[in-house]
């Protein structure tokens, strides 16, 4: 297994492993809908592989995972530089091999490189593969975001 910078040549296999990933995250409660998705997803790839943001994970030159990452820029001024992980994801008959690991530890070494004091990453609740994974690493959380249904047991659309 090799980790190497995303090219042009990579868009596609990365958009369908994109979608792969959108696909499973639904399992854990995920709104982002997969498929339908795929254009924007191949538009978004474009911007990371552009902009150098995107790593391949490939096993006998046949992509089975990906990172994309960037430093956090914005419009306020803070203490420390972001570095965030925005995707990863190993295709299932690659799991349990360390390509998840590989594709962090260059996606962070990456990050460190660009000048990211602190690293974050996202992952769904429901995940609690994802979530040990990143807690092994080093990662704890930070910020929570809590949802609910518009209509649910405690709370209903029409007051009246």
């Amino acid at each position: 297994m090799t980790v190497r910078a995303a090219t042009g040549d990579d868009v596609a296999a990365v958009t369908e492993l994109w979608v792969a990933l959108a696909d499973e995250q639904r399992d854990h409660g995920s709104h982002l809908l997969a498929a339908e998705n795929r254009e924007q997803a191949r538009d978004l790839v474009r911007q990371y592989v552009h902009a150098d943001g995107c790593l391949v994970a490939e096993d006998a030159g046949v992509p089975v995972g990906f990172v994309m990452f960037h430093v956090e820029t914005g419009l306020y001024d803070t203490d420390a530089d972001r570095g965030v992980v925005d995707n990863v994801y190993v295709a299932p008959d690659a799991r349990g091999d360390g390509v998840g690991s590989a594709l962090l530890d260059r996606a962070e070494a990456r990050l460190c490189e660009q000048g990211a004091d602190v690293l974050a990453v996202e992952a769904l609740w429901d995940n609690a593969a994802a979530r040990r994974l990143y807690e092994r690493r080093g990662y704890a959380p930070h910020r929570v975001t809590l949802e609910k249904p518009l209509e649910s047991d405690t709370h209903t659309k029409d007051p009246d």
